[in-house]
């Protein structure tokens, strides 16, 4: 088993994807600046992965530290290999992720997802670590033409965090290009991470509003918020509200340990897979489906369309099925049914316990 860094792994699928790879029997250096976290998530990591207080010690070990930060990055590589454990491969989820948000501060938008990739990504060849596994997403496709969406649809972001996105994929592109035979890269598209570890222990606590569909749901019928707004009631679909291919984040998390698992047993290559069901719900269907995980009613107020959505993204997931073997196992009434599971045993997220 590998020593790995996990970026941003204090996160909602860093932090289920840390619980896969120690479940595999991989050690973790998790690096995570807390901005949209919380060191709680961890803890209750090694607690699911039954690690008492020495064990996790050495199997997750945890720097608070910013990946813009070359100095951070050079003395955890370095530490790493004094200890005679080197890193020898990189999950990297840190970055911002809300499309909005990214319109209002494009510049640190590509300050943290570009810039923060770069150092990281200097550090990594410094120390002869190049095998990465990217958190990259499905916003690259812009505006589909083609629906299911397939790798080879066109480049065409909409929104500056889109463009960020697909700016480390060129990246990472010409750094493979540089160094023939040398990189494993994958870079995973993924498309509407949502649900919770079914234990209810750890799960998406975004930072304020939620930016999601699937978090609001869940903060109405929990109580925090009284009503859900549909953006668009019109849209070319069975019930006029807008199709996304929903994942489920622990069928997310296994994706990412098997592209790793490829990339270490395979020649050196870039890999590009879209993650995803294949399978489209409208927002209405996700609403109902929660009502009936939950028991609680989700009051929704229809609203007019929000600039920059699309009436169906859903992927074409063929790809990795074929690469990896992999392919969800988790539908919709699982997905519901353990995010209130979630939700339900943390109102308030992961503040409960602070």
């Amino acid at each position: 088993m590998a020593r790995l860094l996990v970026t941003g792994g204090a996160g909602f699928i860093g932090s289920h994807t840390c619980l896969v790879l120690l479940k595999a029997g991989h050690d973790l250096i998790v690096l995570d600046d807390y901005s949209n976290s919380s060191p709680i998530a961890l803890e209750r990591v090694c607690a699911l992965d039954q690690l008492d207080h020495n064990a996790s010690k050495t199997r997750l070990k945890v720097w608070q530290g910013d990946i813009r930060d070359p100095l951070c990055l050079e003395a955890l590589f370095s530490q790493a290999k004094s200890e005679g454990a080197p890193v020898e491969a990189v999950i990297h989820f840190a970055g911002l992720k809300a499309v909005g948000e990214s319109v209002r501060e494009p510049l640190r938008y590509w300050d943290v997802n570009l810039t923060g990739s770069q150092c990281l990504l200097a550090a990594m060849s410094v120390h002869h670590c190049r095998t990465l596994v990217f958190s990259s997403s499905a916003t690259l496709y812009g505006y589909p033409k083609d629906v299911p969406i397939p790798e080879s649809a066109p480049i065409q972001p909409i929104n500056p965090y889109g463009h960020s996105k697909a700016a480390v994929e060129q990246l990472l592109h010409d750094l493979a290009a540089s160094a023939p035979n040398q990189w494993r890269i994958a870079c995973l598209r993924y498309f509407n991470p949502v649900g919770a570890h079914p234990s209810g222990k750890i799960g998406e606590d975004p930072l304020g509003t939620p930016n999601n569909l699937f978090p609001f749901v869940s903060q109405v019928a929990v109580g925090r918020r009284k009503s859900l707004q549909v953006f668009g009631g019109d849209w070319p679909t069975s019930d006029g509200t807008g199709v996304r291919d929903y994942i489920h984040v622990m069928d997310l998390a296994e994706g990412h340990r098997a592209a790793l698992d490829c990339l270490l047993a395979e020649p050196a290559q870039l890999l590009t897979l879209n993650l995803g069901s294949g399978q489209g719900a409208s927002v209405l269907e996700v609403v109902r489906a929660f009502e009936r995980a939950s028991g609680r009613p989700v009051p929704y107020d229809v609203v007019a369309r929000r600039d920059g959505d699309a009436a169906i993204t859903v992927a074409d997931p063929a790809m990795a099925f074929q690469r990896l073997g992999w392919q969800t196992q988790r539908g919709l009434d699982e997905i519901c049914r353990d995010g209130w599971a979630w939700q339900s045993a943390n109102p308030s997220g992961y503040s409960d316990q602070e």
